[in-house]
């Protein structure tokens, strides 16, 4: 049911370490919208038992949906707070003629009903779990609300990212709305422009509903306390499944959907493969595709569900997924409990 992929180097720390939670220094959340959803036993486990212990701070880095999730686990009862999320996420309904700015209401309220002021605090304060929230602040076209105009800004975007991926420095600079007792650095192969702001009470809500303002779907979040005045948006545009190292030594767990993780939102549907130097020293842990064949409809949730099913069917159809991952959990639990090292899988780009 569950893949195990680990870089060269992950894979010596593990055969002299142990699969233990010590041996990890960060944790990764990637975009994707409800794909996320088949991590959620994964994601209970993690944070509710593999961590649950923990006195060394982690190091956990999210872009849109990844920050939120994040978000999630700097709380007191990060399994209570990861299911509220999933189930107000998964039991929204959208009608036809909902608008960007809509939508952006909805993600606050959203917010509002997972984190309470106490919820705020633990995401700036909290001093294991130090949440890292990545945001792509626009430049030219791109920060325009108007659809054409930005949509025009979205195209050039596409060209500029098809040529070379440091192209994307003309429109996005990457912000990282840091734990305020951070020192991480992004390394980026591709240099794209990257800021340090630090995380707190009077920016946490805006930073976050930034990194997962889709372009065209929702409103863009302008002019974050600490930050520069301007646009900011998904940081899934520049950080969309990471193609990045960092400053810190240790394994880094990354949960994942699937097996093929794209550097920016503009990668999706390009050949381009992230660079596997910079998952050296990951361990991935992907849904099999076994387990996705066996899900209702032979595929994992995505946006597209909003618009193909009905709310009462895709509900269900989410619901159910959120019982099958289930399974993932029990297999993570195993491998770890067991000590099973013979599961893990080189990369597989």
């Amino acid at each position: 049911m569950l893949d195990i992929y680990v870089g060269k180097k992950a894979k010596t720390i593990i055969e002299q370490q142990g699969l233990n939670q010590q041996a990890f220094s960060m944790f990764l959340g990637a975009s994707g919208g409800p794909k996320w959803f088949t991590l959620f036993g994964l994601d209970k486990y993690i944070f509710g038992d593999f961590f649950k212990d923990r006195n060394q701070p982690l190091e956990m880095v999210g872009s849109s949906a990844g920050a939120f999730r994040i978000a999630c686990f700097t709380q007191e009862d990060p399994v209570e707070a990861i299911s509220k999320l999933a189930y107000q996420y998964s039991e929204t309904d959208f009608t036809a003629d909902v608008t960007p700015q809509d939508l952006t209401n909805m993600a606050e309220d959203m917010l509002q009903h997972v984190f309470t002021e106490q919820g705020i605090s633990n995401i700036v304060n909290n001093p294991i779990f130090k949440a890292n929230f990545i945001v792509a602040k626009a430049n030219g076209c791109v920060a325009f609300e108007n659809k054409l105009v930005q949509g025009f800004g979205l195209l050039k975007s596409f060209v500029l990212n098809k040529i070379d991926r440091k192209h994307l420095n003309i429109q996005y600079q990457r912000f990282v709305f840091r734990h305020q007792d951070s020192i991480l650095e992004i390394k980026d192969p591709y240099q794209i422009d990257t800021q340090y702001v630090s995380l707190t009470e009077q920016n946490v809500k805006k930073s976050l509903l930034a990194s997962g303002s889709i372009p065209l779907v929702m409103g863009g979040i302008k002019d974050i306390p600490g930050a520069p005045e301007g646009m900011y948006r998904d940081g899934g545009v520049i950080d969309y499944h990471f193609d990045i190292s960092f400053n810190k030594g240790g394994l880094i767990l990354y949960p994942h959907f699937n097996k093929d993780p794209k550097a920016g939102w503009f990668d999706k549907n390009l050949p381009r493969k992230v660079n596997a130097n910079n998952y050296d020293r990951t361990v991935m842990l992907v849904p099999s595709d076994q387990f996705i064949y066996k899900l209702p409809y032979g595929k994992i949730p995505d946006r597209t569900d909003f618009e193909t099913m009905d709310a009462k069917k895709r509900i269900k159809y989410w619901h159910t997924v959120f019982d099958e991952t289930q399974k993932l959990e029990d297999e993570f639990k195993r491998v770890v409990e067991q000590q099973d090292l013979s599961v893990l899988k080189p990369l597989p780009f």
